[in-house]
């Protein structure tokens, strides 16, 4: 059984499709590339499966977790890094990180060395209200790699990064597949060599197709 399977999954919005008819199962420790144009349904999908939009019609789980009727389980399980992190702007990246810890089973102990990793050190104690779109991005690159989830979900991950901050993306999807953690990344880029090991192809709101290993 995959870690992520959707079945038959569409997302109406006014009555007209954002995605329809997707079928799509990861396993466990699978790096999966989503593939497409803007507006072929990609950011769509990975909210489908982080609970943070319900399906029209038809079903999926997460770890087992049935997207709808066990959504808080799910959430507990997965880590979510899309357009606009999301932190309290008057707390600084520190205290951001430390209050997810107090609401996760997450180790504090980790949050100076996760900060470290992301070049935030220098500013671990400035409010997040302060920090620009790619320091934003770099803190939820820090709370992933707090948290330690099962699944990661990316949605144009590299958006705004600097080179030193794309590698920190790239140590993400290594260090999933040494420990079993299930990658779903979104991206308009073309994937890099070695660090996934599937591609999936959506257009129109479909999947069209399913490459082989990227290896």
């Amino acid at each position: 059984m995959g870690v992520i399977q959707l079945r038959r999954v569409a997302r109406l919005f006014d009555g007209m499709p954002a995605i329809t008819q997707v079928d799509l199962e990861v396993q466990r420790g699978e790096r999966i590339w989503l593939s497409g144009t803007n507006g072929s349904g990609k950011s769509t999908l990975l909210r489908v499966v982080a609970t943070a939009l319900s399906p029209t019609f038809g079903s999926g789980t997460v770890c087992g977790l049935d997207l709808v009727r066990q959504r808080a389980a799910v959430r507990a399980r997965i880590e979510l890094l899309g357009h606009e992190p999301r932190f309290y702007r008057e707390l600084s990246a520190r205290e951001n990180l430390r209050f997810v810890c107090s609401l996760t089973r997450a180790d504090p102990a980790r949050i100076d060395g996760a900060l470290e990793r992301v070049g935030l050190v220098e500013v671990a104690d400035v409010r997040f209200a302060s920090f620009s779109q790619g320091m934003r991005q770099r803190l939820a690159l820090a709370r992933c790699i707090v948290r330690e989830p099962e699944v990661v979900l990316l949605d144009e991950p590299y958006a705004g990064l600097d080179e030193d901050a794309r590698s920190v993306v790239d140590d993400v999807l290594v260090e999933a597949r040494g420990c079993g953690r299930t990658v779903l990344l979104a991206s308009h880029e073309q994937p890099p060599t070695g660090l996934v090991d599937r591609r999936v192809v959506m257009d129109a709101g479909r999947v069209v197709a399913h490459d082989g290993a990227l290896r």
